[in-house]
């Protein structure tokens, strides 16, 4: 994914945090905030260490980004949004997490 996709600053994950809406399944969190006149949506993903070691965090951000690869035609375009991973997510293969990942997005209406 592109870095202009990505949230990275510190500050805008905090305002999608303050000012944007939440949803959330079992396996992940969703923050998101509508942003007006742009171009296509961002995301930024939040693995913490109770998730596993780092390679078991990569993995995760790994396959996360690539769902939202194949999901980028469905998003609505002008969103922020943040995906927080929960416990239990780490032991999930690409097409559960992908099923996971598209269900929390549909709760938040982003798809």
């Amino acid at each position: 994914m592109k870095k202009s996709y990505r949230v990275k600053k510190e500050a805008e994950f905090q305002k999608v945090f303050n000012s944007g809406n939440s949803c959330a399944n079992r396996k992940f969190v969703v923050y998101w905030l509508p942003k007006p006149q742009q171009a296509h949506f961002r995301v930024g993903l939040s693995v913490g260490k109770k998730i596993g070691n780092a390679v078991t965090r990569n993995q995760v951000k790994r396959y996360i980004r690539q769902g939202l690869l194949e999901l980028k035609t469905e998003i609505k375009p002008e969103m922020d949004f943040i995906i927080i991973a929960r416990k239990g997510c780490e032991s999930l293969d690409f097409h559960e997490l992908k099923k996971n990942l598209q269900h929390v997005l549909k709760l938040a209406k982003l798809i």
